[in-house]
């Protein structure tokens, strides 16, 4: 099975920040999350979006795609998952695919023993990827949001992140972008906690981490919605679900177009899916807004 969900080692230089790179682009699916339209009776629903999804993957050809959590909607869910699974192994095996955990793959306050199920059915839940000058960090914010029996995880996980932002400012990466389940945020950096953020207490400490490596954008599901919001020059882009909708977006996929000095990216319901990308000329840069943290 081709979905890749391993640490990939730098073992390489980076493309040279003086030469110009071709841009690219990569598509961001959330939310598949089998069974969540029938509430675990049947998964018809989820199957239907999700194969739209991968023939629309294999027809635009990314150089790679992540799903950013909540592959199911029950922990542990076999026949959730090998659906899941079936679906996904039809990517074209020259696309990598990236699986981040969400909350309904570990459930609301994970346990080693149910990371360690994740881990065994789809790899690591938490890894770097790169393609040229992009570094991609795949974060596990289901034991950040709740790390009530995972302190140890979330520990290592800490660890973890600051060597890699770390190697990632040495190697003079071109876009460093972090992939989690959940937003940081979602109107603002210094919003009040709920349900579809990081708690304040450990947002805070996170977010100064990324501004000081250098990070500009955050990519999330989780919410069922879309929303795009920033930090100063940070931005959080929290993509709607290919699954089932809870407010007015409709199901759909977000495309990101990477350039040398900017990401653009554009969320596509499924009725609305384009015939191709264009990789023409990049838009004007956003002019970044005040920092609210």
């Amino acid at each position: 099975m081709h979905l890749t969900a391993s640490l990939v080692i730098c073992t390489f230089c980076l493309r040279s920040n003086a030469a110009a790179a071709e841009p690219f682009f990569f598509i961001q699916l959330s939310d598949p999350q089998f069974g969540m339209f029938t509430d675990n009776q049947d998964f018809a629903q989820e199957t239907a979006n999700l194969e739209l999804a991968v023939a629309t993957v294999n027809r635009l050809r990314p150089v790679f795609v992540v799903v950013t959590g909540d592959l199911v909607n029950k922990p542990g869910d076999a026949a959730q998952i090998a659906e899941y699974q079936r679906i996904m192994r039809r990517v074209n095996p020259t696309i990598p695919v990236y699986n981040v955990a969400g909350n309904h793959d570990l459930a609301n306050v994970p346990t080693p023993a149910r990371i360690a199920a994740y881990t065994n059915q789809f790899g690591s839940d938490h890894y770097t990827f790169r393609h040229a000058g992009f570094i991609g960090i795949v974060l596990n914010s289901v034991i950040i949001h709740s790390p009530q029996q995972t302190t140890n995880q979330l520990a290592e996980q800490e660890r973890w992140l600051r060597i890699e932002l770390d190697r990632a400012r040495q190697n003079s990466a071109q876009h460093i972008v972090i992939f989690a389940h959940h937003p940081w945020f979602l109107k603002a950096a210094g919003e009040p906690d709920e349900y579809f953020n990081i708690p304040v207490e450990r947002r805070a400490p996170y977010l100064a981490l990324f501004h000081e490596f250098g990070v500009k954008h955050l990519f999330a599901g989780h919410y069922h919605r879309n929303a795009v919001a920033r930090d100063g020059d940070l931005e959080a882009v929290t993509t709607g679900p290919v699954g089932k909708p809870l407010g007015e977006d409709k199901s759909g996929l977000r495309i990101v177009i990477v350039r040398d000095d900017q990401l653009e990216h554009r969320y596509y319901h499924l009725g609305e899916l384009p015939n191709r990308i264009d990789l023409g000329a990049a838009k004007p840069k956003r002019a970044a807004a005040p920092t609210t943290r």
